[in-house]
């Protein structure tokens, strides 16, 4: 088949496209299929206008017109369906159904449905949209204004109302696009898959640069039990992370805290002061963001991982390739036992899952792990197994197919 994917913004700085839709389409390229990602590169403008090619992947960044308010939303969108409608595709994949995305799919039904002028080449396109967040949540995080949130809460629900098929990342989201009145038979669950690119770092016997041995001295972590926080921290109150470390170290006096990652906000700063204030500075080092080939050196680095998940709409309808990224790395997790957390995690088996919220237990299976090597070592190579052989998107893809066909 001839795939065109849409995506709603650039493969940078935000993770869509290119932890979803890319590793997506390099999937389906490896089964023969010819895949071309469009993309609005309106948060990266370096992009515009570029194009390459990523492992058989076509990927367009569509040139950005001229910064006129209202007029850049409709020419913008009017070049991505321009862009498709060149392609001849024989699918259409709309990876969110708002903002361009979801523009470029309401102009591209409509042409369909009259049938003039580009729309009688789409005759027999599958029309198909993903959906790998519950959007209408993130308006009450999001500074949206007051229209922009009615239109993406209307962009939503047509988009997923008017498409041939609909991919979902999560089983929750699948339960929300139902009650829509989108029959079960036009959704398609397709979780997050494991980076490729990731795996081959693992893999790899003798790494070139930054070993974990190398990131313990960096950091001084010495002979310390460390304990990584791998996170943007939007999945959780940081005063969850204070309490728990509270609580591991009085039960492991070795316990470090190793955060990688920023906020968008500055929350790592807000942490920082929360456990100082709390007699803990001496137990958390701050790593700042991280680029992803280094990261595998820093995980290994660890001796288990945190992934506190507050029980919010949001969390329970996304699904974190970070987790995806810690399991795959055979580190042994504990995590809160809120939405595709539980898909990816077999408690006991391939990890530890806590009830959501409670900190006294979520610090009891911490401290557990960090005594028990041996149990820390099984859970981890379960886990990296589960992850490979569960959710690769090699297997995964092949439910992608079913939607288009």
């Amino acid at each position: 088949m001839n795939i065109v994917m849409i995506g709603p913004f650039g493969l940078r700085p935000k993770g869509t496209l290119s932890v979803r839709a890319l590793p997506m389409a390099r999937a389906l390229v490896t089964r023969g299929h010819s895949v071309t990602l469009l993309i609005p590169p309106w948060d990266h403008p370096p992009d515009a206008g570029r194009e390459w090619e990523a492992d058989g992947v076509r990927v367009v960044n569509v040139p950005l017109p001229p910064k006129v308010p209202l007029l850049f939303h409709v020419l913008l969108t009017l070049r991505l369906v321009r862009g498709a409608l060149a392609l001849r595709p024989d699918v259409i994949h709309c990876f969110k159904p708002k903002a361009y995305a979801g523009l470029a799919h309401y102009l591209l039904w409509w042409l369909r449905r009259l049938r003039f002028a580009g729309g009688r080449l789409l005759r027999d396109v599958q029309f198909v949209v993903d959906e790998d967040d519950w959007e209408q949540a993130w308006n009450a995080d999001e500074t949206y204004s007051s229209t922009q949130k009615r239109i993406f809460s209307w962009q939503e629900r047509w988009g997923l109302t008017h498409a041939d098929g609909v991919v979902v990342a999560s089983r929750a989201l699948l339960d929300l696009v139902k009650e829509l009145g989108v029959p079960l038979s036009r959704i398609y669950y397709v979780p997050n898959g494991v980076r490729p690119s990731l795996i081959a770092k693992a893999d790899q016997p003798q790494r070139s640069e930054d070993t974990s041995e190398t990131v313990r001295m960096l950091w001084e972590l010495d002979d310390s039990l460390v304990l990584l926080l791998y996170t943007r921290f939007f999945e959780f109150r940081l005063e969850r992370v204070v309490d728990v470390l509270r609580r591991v170290v009085i039960g492991e006096p070795r316990a470090r805290l190793f955060v990688v990652g920023e906020g968008l906000f500055g929350e790592e700063s807000d942490l920082d002061e929360m456990l100082d204030e709390a007699g803990l500075s001496d137990h958390a080092v701050f790593t700042g963001w991280v680029e992803a080939h280094r990261l595998p050196d820093y995980f290994a680095a660890c001796d288990l991982a945190m992934f506190p998940y507050d029980d919010t709409l949001i969390n329970r309808t996304k699904c974190s390739v970070k987790l995806i990224d810690l399991l795959a790395a055979g580190l042994p997790v504990v995590a809160d036992a809120v939405g595709q957390n539980t898909a990816y995690i077999v408690d006991g088996e391939s990890g530890l899952l806590v009830s959501p919220g409670d900190d006294v237990a979520f610090a009891d299976a911490i401290v557990r792990l960090l005594a028990d090597r041996d149990l820390r070592a099984r859970l981890g190579a379960a886990a990296a197994r589960r992850m490979r052989e569960h959710f690769n998107w090699d297997r995964l893809v092949e439910e992608v197919e079913r939607a288009y066909r």
